[in-house]
């Protein structure tokens, strides 16, 4: 989708920062026509601003980022500051920061996980005809995902010292793609236990149990997720949890 601004300035250099300002874009992305380069006028007297007009694609995240700013300004929060990067999972990162930023994350991250979905829908809702491709959308609030994901490598340690003491497995409370994955990360890199999701939807959960080095049989799988009431996830699954 394409959209165009007519930006005016006492020369067109200005006009050009102007616009790159306004529309916080290098001016390389920028496609710009100058429609009117000015006139500098007598001792200002009749002077005529340079007109340009701009334009440029509007990209998937640039409609989440706007997204996320609107509802930041609708929430009556100041002094955030909204801006994007790229991420390390072929996705882009919406960061948000400042005094007030933690009304946005709720607890453990539920509200930015919502805001997260939903800018995750604006940024590839498409219009008719239109072809572009799927851009995934990751919102970080004050540095919280680093800070997450730290305390859930630190539990999964600590749940796995369990497990190898007692010899019995432990459940892990309710938690998203996200978080259960870095359960099952940090999970392999301790010897003698292995993990599993089980459950549905927003009671997915992981199960963390006794490895003895061998391949939990599919079988023995299938009967304990049947205990808890749920379908076992398979291996790809597990492993493709995002």
């Amino acid at each position: 989708m394409k959209k165009e601004w007519i930006i005016t300035g006492k020369t067109v250099e200005e006009a050009r920062k102007k616009a790159a300002e306004e529309l916080k874009l290098p001016q390389e992305d920028l496609v710009i026509t100058v429609l009117d380069e000015g006139k500098r006028g007598f001792l200002g007297i009749g002077a005529v601003d340079a007109r340009i007009s701009v334009s440029y694609t509007v990209k998937g995240e640039d409609n989440a980022l706007a997204f996320v700013r609107r509802v930041i300004d609708d929430m009556g929060l100041e002094g955030l500051v909204v801006g994007k990067k790229e991420g390390s999972n072929n996705d882009v990162v919406i960061t948000v920061d400042g005094e007030n930023a933690g009304v946005l994350i709720g607890h453990h991250g539920d509200t930015m996980d919502a805001l997260q979905y939903l800018a995750n829908l604006v940024a590839n809702k498409k219009t008719a005809g239109e072809k572009s491709e799927y851009v995934k959308i990751t919102m970080d609030v004050a540095g919280y995902r680093a800070k997450r994901e730290t305390a859930l490598r630190a539990l999964a340690r600590k749940m796995a010292a369990k497990v190898l003491k007692y010899k019995k497995s432990v459940m892990f409370e309710p938690m998203n793609p996200y978080e259960r994955r870095i359960i099952h990360s940090e999970a392999q890199t301790i010897a003698g236990v292995s993990t599993n999701s089980i459950g549905s939807e927003n009671n997915r959960r992981v199960v963390m149990y006794l490895d003895d080095g061998k391949d939990v049989p599919s079988k023995q799988r299938a009967a304990d997720a049947k205990e808890s009431g749920s379908e076992p996830a398979s291996e790809e699954e597990a492993k493709a949890e995002v």
